[in-house]
């Protein structure tokens, strides 16, 4: 198996992040997209072997009222706060992705990730929505994964996952992922973003992986200990291998 460790986000000097993993998971996108000048800076220079996947704009799947829309350089106009969040299928949203895809593309990014509130539950309009959105977009070459928070049963994410060809992107100490030829895994900490996983935890998780048909895992870590416990997990796999 291909493994590809790293963390949410750079907890990190950037020149120190990219002498030590080989992958990261850009988290701005998620609050304000950078401009793609920006984009084009980072991936050159980052080193040629390194990976940037995503998160996507929280336009697509957040609604307005979530909080983390402070973060936005331009607040949305009330008479336009129906369009936005819930992946529905309006030329805002599109738009939104467009943006997003242009910062994919600066970042020759592989994967985008899509993270869709609790609030967005299971429910025929819910994945109507996300059938029509991800029914028209253009991917490029991308692969798009999705975390679902909230009440979905794992089964019934993999299904809409298979469906619309996306990968299903879990925390694996809650579930396993259900689609996908490529394994992604968010370790939000158990319990919380202050969690520090233990030896045996990480050792769990490498067995997990040995035991995989997949050819190929992405592992990152979003909790606060990311960058030693990112580390440590490397190491265990590497006494394994």
């Amino acid at each position: 198996m291909e493994l590809k460790v790293g963390c949410c986000g750079f907890p990190q000097a950037r020149r120190v992040y990219y002498k030590t993993f080989p992958l990261v998971e850009i988290q701005k996108t998620f609050y304000q997209l950078p401009r793609v000048k920006t984009s084009l800076n980072w991936r050159h220079e980052a080193p040629a072997h390194f990976e940037f996947t995503l998160k996507a704009w929280q336009l697509i799947t957040h609604r307005p009222s979530s909080p983390t829309y402070r973060h936005l350089q331009h607040p949305i106009p009330e008479k336009q706060r129906e369009a936005y969040g819930s992946f529905r299928p309006t030329p805002e949203i599109f738009q939104a992705w467009k943006e997003t895809l242009d910062v994919a593309k600066a970042l020759e990014a592989e994967i985008v990730v899509f993270q869709s509130p609790s609030s967005f539950g299971p429910g025929p309009k819910n994945m109507q929505q996300m059938r029509d959105f991800f029914g028209s977009i253009e991917r490029d070459t991308l692969k798009l994964a999705w975390e679902p928070r909230g009440h979905w049963e794992p089964e019934e994410a993999g299904r809409i996952c298979r469906e619309l060809d996306l990968l299903h992107v879990v925390d694996p100490f809650n579930c396993r992922e259900k689609s996908g030829s490529v394994i992604y895994w968010r370790l939000n900490g158990t319990g919380g973003y202050r969690h520090r996983y233990t030896d045996q935890e990480l050792s769990k998780l490498v067995t997990v992986l040995r035991k995989s048909k997949k050819k190929k895992a992405y592992v990152l870590f979003n909790n606060i200990n990311m960058w030693e416990d990112s580390q440590r997990f490397m190491e265990l796999w590497e006494k394994r291998t």
